[in-house]
This record gives C-alpha cells, structure tokens and sequence, in this order.
C-alpha cells in the first residue's frame, strides 16, 4: 500500500511510549519491554494503519503483541488508531509495541530467546512478478527465517485477497516443514477462526465480491518432520534403482 509522506509520524513515533526504534538491540529480550512478563507474544508482519493489532490487543491483553511495518507514516498511523481504541476505553496500552525493520530481515531482531507463539500476515504484497515472488511474505524463504524464532507450537494465522498468492503459500508452508492445520477459500462463509478482525484491506475486498482465502499453518514436530525427510530418501533410492534397471 503506498501512502504519502507524514511530518508528524516520526516526531510521534519518537515520543511514544509503545514505539521502539532499536529493534536489533531487543534481539532475545522483547519480553523485558513488557508490563506482563508472563504473557505470550504474538507478531503482526505488516501492520498497515493498525487496524488490525489495535483491536486485536485490545480485545486480548493476556498477550503481548508486536506489530512491525516498514514505512513511518504507516507506523504513525498505526500509532494513533492504537492510542484511540484504548483511549475511548480508558485502558493503559500496556500489551502492544510498535517497531519499523524490513521484514525481510528479521532474523536480525527476534531469536529463539523470544518464543513467538503466532504470527499474522495480512493482505502481504502479492509480488506477482516470477523476479520478485522471494520477496512473499510466505515464501519458503522467509518461513525458514521465522523458524529461527517462533516456539516449537508456534501458529501461522495467513490470510490474503491473491488466488495465485493463496495456492502458491500452501506449497511454501509444506516446503518449509509447516503443517497446514485448516484453510478455506471463503473465510466470512468459512470461518477457521473465531472473531475474526477485518482488516482495511479485507473490508474492501469483501466490498468487491471478492473472496478471503485464510489458513492456519503450524511447525511439524521434529520427529515428524524427521519421519517424513527418510520416507523423501528412501523414495530417492527406490526412485535411482528403478532407473538403473532399464
């Protein structure tokens, strides 16, 4: 999504107090930036204008959010819809952060030390373009890079407007060793999830006609995971053997 330059959203983002702009330097310690140490944290890639995470926290301050864009006027947006959805309820911010990386380097900013339990991606850039498609938010490539730090019974909460995007992202998630647990290509008439929040994005395209594709995808377990690279090798063998006979 392009949006025009904002003077204020830096100056903003600077003064408050749920905006942190050192991101490399919480590597493994994110936790430690939260009231409630205890609670679980929850990443949003992509935050857009904060439709999305303002409610989301809000609606669950047992957990702890991070939600990461790239641009400032995005993050300064994000920032104030953050501050009126707890305003008007006169409740602390006290479950969500705000930080500007580019995701395609993440790594960088979260280890195993953070225990990521969920990931969201909404509405990722499609990237269409052969070229460009290492660039998909889902994309083997990076879910490998959220290995690196996601629990061990991390989810994967995907949803996107793309045909090509949603049919492409099925094979990445297998690919990279996750196990599609549900999916639908009609989300609002197939709900995988319960109180599912629209986002900006998701709002227009229903207003389009046009259906939601969603999925939940979840790491496989080592000794599955295991289990299913010997069966690959012994197909491999089975596979050079047949050929050597003819």
């Amino acid at each position: 999504m392009r949006i025009r330059f904002k003077p204020w959203a830096r100056p903003e983002l600077e003064a408050s107090e749920f905006y942190r702009d050192n991101p490399e330097e919480l590597k493994g310690k994110w936790i430690q930036e939260f009231k409630n140490k205890e609670n679980p944290i929850h990443l949003e890639l992509g935050c857009g204008k904060g439709q999305f995470i303002s409610q989301i926290a809000f609606q669950n301050p047992e957990i702890n959010y991070i939600a990461i864009d790239l641009v400032d006027a995005m993050l300064g947006l994000a920032k104030r819809t953050v501050e009126q959805t707890y305003n008007e309820a006169n409740k602390k911010i006290d479950n969500v952060l705000l930080t500007r990386f580019d995701i395609e380097r993440i790594e960088l900013i979260l280890s195993k030390e953070d225990n990521i339990k969920r990931i969201y991606i909404n509405f990722c850039n499609p990237w269409p373009k052969g070229k460009h498609r290492k660039k998909r938010l889902t994309h083997t490539r990076q879910l490998e890079k959220y290995k690196k730090f996601l629990a061990n019974d991390a989810e994967i909460y995907f949803k996107t407007d793309d045909d090509d995007l949603f049919r492409a992202s099925l094979g990445y998630f297998e690919e990279a060793g996750f196990e599609i647990i549900n999916k639908t290509y009609d989300l609002h008439s197939e709900p995988i999830w319960e109180n599912n929040i629209e986002t900006e994005h998701e709002k227009m395209f229903s207003e389009q006609g046009i259906k939601i594709k969603a999925l939940i995808a979840k790491i496989k377990k080592l000794n599955e995971q295991r289990s299913l690279d010997k069966n690959e090798e012994k197909k491999s063998i089975i596979y050079i053997k047949y050929r050597w006979t003819f």
